[in-house]
């Protein structure tokens, strides 16, 4: 009796099997390190809400409010280059999961706090859950094929709005309970995320760089222009993001007479579709290019700089209705250099989104200090815009310096081809 009639089925069995399996790990990975890191980040932007009554209570001025802003944000920034080669060596999970526990001590500490010093010191241990995005965006794409990796990391980036998390929930805790209360909460709320996630999570062996591959070879990537000019475009579309959910609440407060908790809510309009519609850039990229979708972000959110940079002639609707968009420009964006990224280099991608990411979240913490000076110096809340405004127009420069170099390209290879000429007698 044969039964080579079962041979086929039981193959395809086998095959279907597996890439259920893949499957599911995928869609494991990119759950569990999305909420990761919309935890990650809304720990890194706390000091935007408890810096406000911290601010009151020690008196700070401007500057010093800025500062102890953006400060975490200097350290989630400095560490996301060695935690995106550590990343490329190790593994996303074994990286990512350290990363968080590291930070729930400190966070806790932040409670016993009385000092200025003090504040700034345990802002820059907490910080480091900033650099989460460097592993994660890494950890993530290596489960998807290039067709959808754009997409995936857009999910993945989504996580941004754990901004909106803090606007929402962290002034309902300051006013229910005191400033104390945000910083306990989010210790506890980082250390269950970490168990899920150690839990949720998969790792897997060939998405690591060859042991063989140095320090010195990964480093060779800054000397890469492309990789400046992504960063260049990253500074604005992540830093400025950074640093307007850190700024905006105070904003609202000082420019519109608002209270934290309406101030807060009002800005979330900013700051959650710039987090949570990421992942529509990520397919937008996939579809369309991710030079074109990063181009027109570029060029619209120059646009509604200038317009936002106008003092105090705004009602606050508009003014937010021309912040909204922003902030959906920024979302695409924040997606569509990534896929810059993962298309240009598939193999390195944990070095280059840290080099990139380093310097995005750099643009984050001086731009909050840099608003804070600027408006200590002028008197004008809205030289934040024009500080943003400026720092665009280097990246339309950079867009039209790219390209006339395009088209001079491809001036060669026309002047090849063969062409008619008149006869001559």
């Amino acid at each position: 009796m044969s039964y080579d009639h079962l041979e086929a089925p039981s193959i395809l069995a086998v095959m279907a099997s597996h890439r259920a399996s893949h499957r599911q790990k995928q869609l494991s990975v990119l759950s569990a390190s999305t909420l990761a890191f919309t935890i990650c980040f809304a720990v890194w932007v706390m000091f935007s809400i408890i810096g406000i009554p911290i601010k009151e209570r020690l008196g700070l001025s401007e500057t010093e409010f800025g500062l102890l802003a953006a400060l975490p944000i200097l350290t989630g920034s400095l560490i996301r280059l060695p935690l995106g080669m550590l990343t490329d060596k190790l593994g996303g999970r074994i990286v990512f999961s350290v990363l968080m526990l590291l930070c729930v001590a400190p966070l806790w500490m932040i409670t016993y706090a009385t000092e200025y010093w003090q504040f700034l010191v345990l802002g820059l241990f907490v910080g480091l859950a900033g650099g989460s995005f460097s592993v994660g965006i890494s950890y993530c794409a290596r489960w998807f094929e290039k067709s959808k990796q754009g997409f995936a990391m857009g999910i993945f980036g989504a996580g941004n709005a754990g901004a909106a998390l803090t606007k929402f929930v962290a002034p309902s805790l300051v006013l229910g309970f005191g400033w104390q209360m945000v910083p306990r909460v989010y210790a506890v709320a980082l250390a269950v995320t970490t168990l899920l996630f150690i839990l949720l999570t998969h790792s897997d062996p060939a998405h690591k760089v060859s042991k063989g591959v140095t320090i010195k070879a990964q480093l060779r990537a800054l000397k890469d222009i492309r990789v400046w000019e992504y960063s260049q475009h990253y500074a604005i579309v992540f830093g400025g993001y950074v640093a307007l959910s850190l700024w905006m609440t105070k904003y609202y407060i000082a420019e519109y007479g608002f209270g934290i908790a309406t101030a807060a809510l009002i800005a979330t309009i900013f700051v959650l579709p710039s987090g949570m519609l990421r992942a529509v850039g990520g397919w937008l990229s996939d579809r369309f290019g991710a030079k074109a979708v990063t181009s027109s972000i570029i060029w619209v959110s120059w646009v509604c700089l200038l317009l936002l940079s106008i003092p105090k002639l705004l009602h606050w609707i508009v003014f937010t209705a021309l912040l909204f968009v922003v902030g959906l420009m920024w979302a695409f964006g924040k997606a569509s250099v990534f896929k810059h990224i993962a298309d240009d280099y598939p193999d390195r991608i944990g070095v280059i989104s840290g080099i990139v990411g380093l310097v995005g979240g750099l643009g984050g913490f001086v731009f909050p200090i840099l608003f804070g000076v600027l408006v200590d110096l002028t008197g004008v809340r809205s030289s934040a815009f024009m500080l943003l405004f400026a720092v665009t127009s280097i990246s339309v420069v950079w867009l039209h310096l790219g390209e006339r170099q395009r088209r001079r390209a491809l001036v060669p290879a026309r002047s090849e081809e063969p062409c008619l000429q008149a006869p001559t007698y």
